[in-house]
């Protein structure tokens, strides 16, 4: 489980990167919901493989029946969504394979989700997956980390 990551410690005010790729600012991103900062704060990832694995220990508290996306709560109190593609609700499931349950513990480093990111181009949409702590307000330190390339258990955000 910890073989992606480069250190298998775990700091409960970090939220490490759960999908290899280049981050992105929020306010990059081509969604009006996530770019405003409606939905909270954090960071977006331009995936390079299709899989999103746990950004901390913490537990399922959502899935999307169409596996697009799906919330944890770090043991930190962060509520945390992780939204793979902008708009991909719109393909009902196709291209996605979520792992997990709500209510189910999961440690940093856990495969959460499998997804096509050539499924999600051929779609017509973006695989940009933005990762967000949908209440910023409980964590007035909270930081994203600088845009740039990101190796799944990269430091993204701390709180």
């Amino acid at each position: 489980m910890f073989g992606l990551f480069k250190s298998s410690k775990t700091n409960p005010k970090i939220i490490y990167c759960p999908v290899k790729g280049k981050s992105i600012d929020l306010k990059d991103v081509k969604d009006d919901v996530f770019s405003t900062g409606m939905m909270g704060k954090g960071i977006a990832i331009i995936p390079e493989e299709g899989k999103v694995y746990s950004p901390c220990d913490g537990e399922v508290t959502m899935t999307f029946p169409t596996g697009h996306a799906l919330g944890i709560e770090s043991v930190k109190g962060a509520e945390i969504l992780i939204h793979i593609g902008i708009d991909t609700v719109k393909m009902n499931g196709a291209g996605f394979d979520i792992k997990v349950q709500p209510g189910q513990k999961v440690k940093r480093g856990e495969l959460l989700i499998e997804f096509s990111i050539d499924e999600i181009k051929k779609a017509g949409f973006p695989p940009t997956t933005p990762v967000i702590i949908t209440n910023p307000d409980e964590f007035p330190a909270l930081k994203p980390s600088e845009a740039g390339d990101k190796e799944v258990g990269d430091v993204i955000i701390t709180l």
